[in-house]
């Protein structure tokens, strides 16, 4: 049965934001007591966070859809939806998340650590909220904003200090056994040990991890054995301890051939040449391992390793070890810049960016980008002609209209607002002041105001017919 697990594919989709409200107030004596449509409310967001108590990320690798709850509706009476509860997902220090292609999109380090993997969509807002001196009760609402949909990649890579990495069967459980509190699986065979161990050591004031990365062989950095699925593990400590067999059976083996094939693997696997090293002779209990260490020492210490001879099963030379790790542990901290404060970024927009582009395609279709307009389409009830001419009205004024002019469209050609497979498309009809010819000043409810006289009232009608058409001359390329 599978206990550890360090890379997942994970699908989060988080809450969609509930729809506006579109009421009127009534009582008695007062049918028509104006608009008083809730905003719907936001959808949760799916949050990544550091759980130091978390050590695998096996629960994902059984259940990888994970979804955020949504939004809801606004009410009447000036009632705003609930928000949806945002969904933390605990990950253990050091997880890395990617995205598909494998672009690294955050780094969690550090207790606490978080990452918004998928965010919530707004709430639409209520007819209250819509409402204006010149749109007084308007006869829609706005919808929700679906929540964001994300497929990442979760990969953990072990925080420590100490690295202890060789050949199977090396003793490097033996060894983090005894040089901490840490209980690894330990026997006489090649690949005991499945999975990374981590152990908390002290050595005088000093303390320190170290981590036992499951053994590694020839070929490993290009996936024979287990190399490749825990190198990474390898790539956050400070240093590296080679822990070499002087007792192997193997006849084609030896301390030198072991130390220069882990030595080229971790070369193969990059990024490691500037970690400190030493290297630990194990097993000097056995006569033969005595002998061999003592004969290879002066090769290895020339160099350039500090080299040590010890026993983990007889406990020798462990303290001297512990307290070298100790002190090269302690250089690596001190050499690390010190953490600045958080600091805000703040990155102005150009003063020609719109927000938007407007690009005609092969085929004649033009096409809208940016994440005001697509926004605006999702929210839009489609089904209500005066949602569809707010919607008009909001392109307008952000300038789609006069850009698909400067780009050469014309009455009749086909305008897309969003991406190819999620797009509205629609033919353009410029009107500049969009929707006003058939629907007049929208959101108008006159029966909420004294009646206007006739003659009053055409004159008003004409005034902005000339208005619009003046504005429509102004942009018109031809």
């Amino acid at each position: 049965m599978t206990t550890f697990v360090d890379r997942v594919e994970l699908h989060v989709a988080a809450g969609s934001g509930g729809h506006g409200c579109a009421s009127v107030h009534r009582e008695k004596f007062k049918p028509l007591g104006g608009p008083d449509g809730g905003n719907g409310g936001r959808g949760g967001d799916v949050l990544l966070v550091v759980d130091q108590s978390i050590t695998t990320l096996l629960d994902y690798h059984h259940k990888p859809h994970r979804s955020a709850t949504n939004g809801k509706p606004g009410e009447g009476g000036n009632r705003s939806g609930k928000d949806g509860q945002d969904l933390i997902l605990p990950v253990p220090d050091g997880t890395v998340v990617l995205d598909k292609a494998g672009n690294v999109l955050a780094d969690l380090v550090g207790h606490g650590t978080s990452y918004v993997a998928a965010e919530g969509g707004r709430g639409g807002l209520g007819n209250a909220a819509l409402a204006s001196a010149r749109r007084k009760a308007p006869g829609f609402a706005l919808l929700g904003v679906p929540g964001g949909l994300q497929e990442i990649v979760l990969e953990l890579k072990t925080v420590a200090d100490v690295a202890l990495v060789g050949y199977p069967s090396a003793g490097k459980s033996s060894l983090i056994s005894v040089l901490s509190a840490a209980k690894p699986k330990i026997a006489d065979y090649p690949f005991t040990t499945l999975v990374p161990n981590l152990g908390v050591v002290t050595a005088g004031e000093t303390v320190y991890t170290i981590a036992d990365v499951p053994g590694l062989i020839p070929g490993a950095s290009q996936g024979k054995g287990l190399g490749l699925e825990f190198l990474r593990h390898v790539e956050r400590c400070s240093v590296l301890v080679h822990v070499l067999d002087t007792a192997t059976l193997e006849s084609e083996r030896d301390p030198v051939t072991d130390l220069d094939i882990i030595e080229e693997e971790l070369k193969q696997y990059g990024g490691l040449g500037n970690r400190p090293r030493i290297v630990v002779l194990n097993k000097i209990d056995v006569p033969d391992g005595k002998d061999l260490a003592e004969m290879v020492r002066p090769d290895l210490e020339a160099r350039g390793y500090r080299v040590f001879e010890v026993s983990a099963v007889a406990h020798m030379g462990l303290k001297e070890l512990s307290f070298a790790l100790a002190e090269m542990v302690g250089q690596a901290r001190a050499a690390k810049p010190k953490e600045e404060a958080t600091r805000i970024v703040i990155r102005p927009k150009a003063v020609d960016d719109t927000g938007f582009t407007v690009v005609q395609e092969e085929d004649g279709l033009f096409r809208v980008r940016g994440e005001k307009p697509e926004r605006w389409v999702r929210q839009t009830d489609f089904n209500n002609d005066e949602a569809v001419g707010y919607l008009a009205d909001r392109l307008n004024r952000l300038g789609v209209e006069a850009s698909l002019m400067k780009a050469g469209a014309r009455s009749g050609d086909g305008v897309a607002i969003g991406p190819e497979e999620n797009a509205v498309v629609f033919d353009w009809e410029p009107t500049v002041m969009a929707g006003a010819e058939m629907l007049g000043r929208r959101g108008e409810d006159h029966r909420l105001e004294a009646p206007r006289p006739a003659a009053q009232r055409r004159r008003d009608k004409e005034a902005e017919r000339d208005e619009a058409e003046k504005e429509y001359n102004d942009f018109k390329p031809f």
